[in-house]
């Protein structure tokens, strides 16, 4: 638990998905010598945070979160989709103000833009603040609890980007560094960042 000033905002970084696309734990492939979810997890101020969660079915993940001060929740229906992480995290962070729904395979994502995000946010408390790049959403993205009901109504393999689309004129755009929003389903994406 971190000591982060009222209200009291929640991370949680999503780390179960299979990576069918990828066809491996692409979490545990390296760029810059170090892998894509210890890249996540250093890209998360801990201090502005009240609680900070992994949602993961992997127990590499899960040590590797702890050692950063994570608290873990274990996923073990990851067919479900993405929105049973949601679910999940949600529901263990539920008398948090908001929180911030942070993917794993960002690897160029940084702690300033993360912050950013953050900070957009409490200045603006009734609106969903999540990175953007030349007006296209991407993430992290920091919800208030008043759309935690929404969130835990979703199914499947869909994520907060399907209450963002029914809240538009909600959602507030933090303009980041495009590479920043690059993530890595394949491969060749992963290659692609590493000629960058």
């Amino acid at each position: 638990m971190t000591h982060a000033a009222f209200p009291a905002i929640g991370c949680l970084v999503m780390a179960a998905g299979s990576a069918e696309r990828f066809g491996e734990n692409k979490l545990s492939k390296k760029l810059g010598g170090s892998t894509l979810i210890e890249r996540a997890l250093l890209a998360v101020p801990n201090a502005l945070f009240a609680r900070l969660v992994v949602v993961t079915q992997y127990d590499s993940v899960a040590r590797l979160a702890r050692e950063h001060g994570f608290e873990v929740i274990r996923n073990d229906r990851p067919e479900l989709g993405v929105s049973h992480t949601v679910r999940l995290g949600t529901e263990a962070m539920r008398e948090c103000d908001a929180i911030l729904y942070m993917v794993a395979d960002q690897p160029l994502l940084t702690r300033t833009t993360v912050a950013r995000v953050v900070e957009a946010w409490r200045k603006n408390t009734g609106k969903i603040a999540g990175a953007c790049a030349n007006g296209v959403r991407g993430n992290p993205n920091l919800f208030p609890a008043r759309f935690f009901p929404e969130l835990l109504e979703l199914s499947g393999d869909r994520g907060g980007n399907q209450v963002i689309r029914r809240h538009e004129d909600a959602f507030l755009p933090v303009e980041t560094p495009p590479a920043e929003l690059c993530d890595c389903d394949t491969p060749e994406a992963l290659r692609a960042l590493k000629r960058r």
